[in-house]
């Protein structure tokens, strides 16, 4: 008589590489590690920013303490991803949290300069800042524009939307 012998398949991606990867370089290595490579960029900025906040000192403890919970989030999430994905190689079925990082993160609709000239603006101002020609306080204290001007998109949106039907 033959004896069959079931030889596993090795899973995809490992937790605990993608846990040390993201607990060695907290940068987004974790995620690039499972192919999330978007999620790494994401990521890396994300880091970017609140090592650079550190540097500024203004608004301590508070970017100290989301720096750290940050970097254990990044860790725990790429392991979790990690699963997931092993998850979708044995069963072959995707599960609700693909599905809805999928929808999240589908490309904006083109068409609309909006979006474009309002980064380039503040790109600008914020540029402007750095050199000293204005003044970071009178920058922030005018933030409620943005606030008005986005409103206003809404409404000029939702009204030729509207007009359209």
């Amino acid at each position: 008589m033959e004896e069959k012998i079931i030889i596993q398949k090795r899973p995809p991606k490992s937790p605990a590489a993608a846990g040390i990867l993201s607990g060695l370089f907290p940068f987004g290595i974790g995620a690039m590690y499972n192919g999330q490579f978007l999620k790494g960029i994401i990521y890396l900025f994300i880091f970017a920013g609140l090592v650079t906040m550190q540097g500024h000192g203004k608004g301590q403890p508070f970017f100290g303490l989301v720096l750290a919970g940050f970097y254990f989030y990044q860790i725990i999430e790429a392991v979790q991803s990690a699963n997931a994905i092993n998850r979708r190689a044995l069963t072959g079925k995707e599960d609700e949290t693909a599905k809805i990082e999928d929808q999240i993160l589908e490309p904006a609709k083109a068409g609309s300069v909006f979006w474009g000239i309002v980064l380039v603006g503040l790109g600008a101002l914020l540029l402007l800042a750095n050199f000293d020609v204005v003044d970071y306080d009178v920058l922030f204290d005018f933030w409620p524009v943005a606030v008005i001007g986005l409103g206003l998109k809404l409404v000029i949106d939702y009204a030729r939307a509207k007009k359209e039907k």
